[in-house]
């Protein structure tokens, strides 16, 4: 199974911390926050992956080169200019074949098992489109974003609980047919269209999870990895 990791963001909640650092090198817990990803992806034998990069990329390429030093076979897709979720993924497809691929984004943190995603490959449907993992709603998403019936992912009803999606799912490459190369495409709408169909599977995960959105929320993870490590 191959992967790839989102991190073409600009990070701009971010800034000054991402004016001369790109934020997946920002460091928590004495590592590069994209560091974590890719160690959590070696570990379970997932050692294809495909990076996008927009803003101040090279500095990702330069860290980590090639991806031996991990145990890894790394890729890089470089973007002039951020093509979106999406368009991204579209860019890359070449690089992770015909099969289904994890895809995390950089800038979360999350305990959820890497090795799930192999099973779930395992367990692919002939017409599925895609599984996402779903997180119980933070403050800063109290709404959620879609609704989990049983195993089906659909748009949620006016009044109907809905979860939070927390940025790792597993596609297949179809999902992004409709997207031409260099296309700059959002990828909820692609998500919508396909749940319309009854073809995206998801679950809940209700682990440690944390969108890494802004310097206070990075100090939060930091503290808490620095607190795990001592003990």
């Amino acid at each position: 199974m191959k992967a790839m990791i989102l991190a073409a963001g600009r990070g701009e909640r971010m800034r000054p911390l991402t004016d001369h650092c790109p934020k997946p090198l920002l460091p928590a817990g004495g590592k590069p926050l994209l560091q974590w990803h890719l160690e959590a992806l070696a570990a379970v034998g997932i050692t294809e992956i495909v990076i996008n990069h927009a803003h101040l990329g090279q500095q990702i390429e330069a860290h980590f080169n090639d991806g031996s030093s991990l145990g890894l076979k790394l890729r890089y897709s470089p973007e002039s200019t951020a093509l979106e979720t999406a368009g991204g993924i579209r860019k890359a497809l070449p690089a992770v074949g015909d099969k289904p691929f994890l895809v995390m984004n950089g800038d979360v943190a999350c305990e959820w098992p890497v090795a799930t995603a192999l099973q779930i490959a395992k367990e692919w449907q002939p017409e599925q489109l895609a599984h996402l993992v779903m997180v119980p709603n933070p403050p800063h998403n109290l709404t959620g974003d879609f609704a989990l019936q049983g195993r089906a992912v659909k748009q949620a009803e006016p009044g109907e609980a809905a979860f939070t999606f927390s940025g790792i799912g597993v596609y297949h490459p179809d999902l992004f047919k409709p997207v031409q190369e260099g296309e700059v495409a959002k990828l909820a709408p692609l998500l919508r269209q396909a749940m319309a169909a009854g073809k995206v599977q998801g679950e809940l995960f209700s682990g440690f999870w944390m969108d890494i959105g802004t310097p206070e929320r990075l100090e939060e993870l930091n503290q808490r990895l620095n607190s795990v490590r001592k003990h």
